[in-house]
């Protein structure tokens, strides 16, 4: 008998609220390169072929991050089995019972390596062997984990006790999962050897998946199914169905399946693996550190400054005298907290919610379907932004309500409606838009287009006008 198909399915949802100012709900922190120069949903894409899965990615993402991410595999050379679209957040059991859905459909014996897009494997050997095993778990019937050998008492992961070994060499049922203990039952769990952090990563066959989550929760499996069949679909994205996918509880795997099943197995694995969840975590798994264990990225002169994480994405960033700190400025905002409170960071973010303030959620950079659009100066009725429009791009028709906008071409030849007129501009071109005047903006050449747009007056887009759809193509 031929060797189940191993489909790998990657889950883009989540926002890292841990590690803002850079991750936001607009930029996740699965779509910043935060180790190296690619993104960790670039690294968690080309780590496969590492661990000797061939298959194409199929990718799970919201909508909102749809452009992004089809550039970002643009990019590494990927064309994804799929990209799914959630209407919806509904957590990660919906989600990937949408996923079994669809490879399902035309692979009925499909098996599922399921991994979060946000985190970092230094032992690409060991994950390769890792997954091994866990196939053959997954082959004999098993839905499998994947356990991290714990080495600290760590208080910001759930863990997974092991029970009795099956059959198989490496591979335990799971006993129990653990909610994320206090520093003296983590003390606890890494002496008594047996509890493992829990990764987050899976592998087991999709049709036991949504046979099992269809026992304790029928009505969510149910909606995920159906809203694939309802799906649309286009040449670049699949659009689960809103309301069938609307339907599904909002639930975690562990809660819904996992904790649950008769038919869970852990593989314990030592791999490098971190969920890079903290300004801490990315201290700990920086490639490199200076001398006094500082990691210092961008502009930024540290003097007598000791195992700190000091990043600036814009500005030079001056530190003296600090020791074991998070200093983390962008272009609109700036972090400083104690290194060992990393796991408090969320706190600001909840201060930050009550404010509303827009620093929380709107990202500097953007990826949309006709290129980026990039915040360089936000301060009172100002704004300036850097408009990189894509050959063949064009932003939608608008009509703003109250402000005024004035663009400057610094690059490439621009196509501007204002009006009931059509411009063509070159470089060093300029034109005033006034406020309740239909404009739009394309790039008619095969070069790159550079515009300096400064925005004048209200800050709120509420009162817009969009006449013109975005281009879906992702291209």
């Amino acid at each position: 008998m031929a060797e189940a198909v191993l489909h790998p399915v990657i889950l883009s949802g989540g926002a890292g609220s841990r590690l803002w100012p850079m991750s936001r709900t607009g930029s996740p922190k699965q779509l910043l390169p935060l180790i190296s120069e690619k993104s960790l949903l670039q690294e968690t894409v080309l780590r496969l072929a590492g661990a000797g899965v061939s298959e194409p990615p199929l990718i799970i993402a919201n909508d909102e991050h749809r452009f992004v991410i089809a550039e970002q595999l643009r990019q590494i050379g990927v064309t994804p089995r799929a990209l799914l679209l959630e209407p919806v957040a509904r957590n990660t059991a919906p989600a990937v019972a949408a996923a079994a859905s669809y490879l399902g459909a035309t692979d009925p014996g499909a098996l599922m390596l399921v991994m979060p897009s946000d985190h970092t494997i230094r032992d690409e050997a060991a994950f390769a062997r890792a997954i091994a095993t866990g196939r053959e778990a997954a082959a004999g019937g098993y839905l499998v984990t994947f356990g991290i050998t714990a080495d600290r008492p760590e208080t910001g992961y759930g863990y997974i006790r092991r029970g009795a070994p099956l059959e198989i060499d490496d591979v335990y049922r799971v006993d129990a999962f653990v909610e994320k203990p206090d520093r003296a039952r983590a003390e606890a769990y890494i002496a008594d050897g047996i509890h493992s952090w829990n990764s987050g990563i899976f592998l087991f066959p999709a049709a036991l998946y949504l046979e099992e989550l269809a026992r304790y929760m029928a009505d969510t499996a149910a909606a995920a199914v159906e809203a694939v069949a309802a799906a649309r679909a286009d040449p670049d994205f699949v659009r689960l169905d809103a309301a069938a996918f609307g339907r599904a509880i909002n639930q975690s795997i562990d809660y819904a399946v996992m904790e649950r099943t008769e038919r869970a197995a852990v593989v314990p694995v030592t791999m490098g693996w971190s969920d890079v969840g903290t300004w801490d975590a990315l201290w700990e798994v920086a490639p490199a550190r200076d001398a006094t264990g500082n990691v210092t990225l961008g502009d930024v002169v540290a003097v007598a400054c000791s195992d700190s994480y000091l990043r600036s994405e814009e500005q030079l960033l001056a530190a003296y005298g600090v020791d074991s700190l998070v200093v983390v400025a962008t272009p609109d905002a700036v972090l400083v907290a104690p290194r060992d409170c990393a796991q408090e960071v969320k706190q600001v973010v909840d201060a930050l919610k009550r404010g509303s303030r827009p620093e929380l959620a709107k990202p500097t950079t953007s990826q949309e379907a006709w290129g980026t659009w990039r915040t360089l100066r936000v301060g009172g009725e100002l704004r300036v932004f850097h408009l990189a429009v894509r050959p063949g791009g064009r932003l939608p028709l608008r009509v703003s309500g109250r402000r005024e906008e004035h663009w400057l071409v610094v690059r490439g030849v621009a196509e501007i409606v204002k009006g009931g007129e059509t411009l063509v501009l070159g470089e060093g071109g300029a034109i005033t838009l006034p406020p309740g005047v239909r404009h739009g903006l394309g790039n008619p050449g095969d070069q790159p287009l550079d515009v300096i747009a400064v925005v004048v007056g209200g800050a709120d887009e509420a009162d817009d006008v969009v006449l013109g759809d975005k281009t879906e193509s992702s291209v």
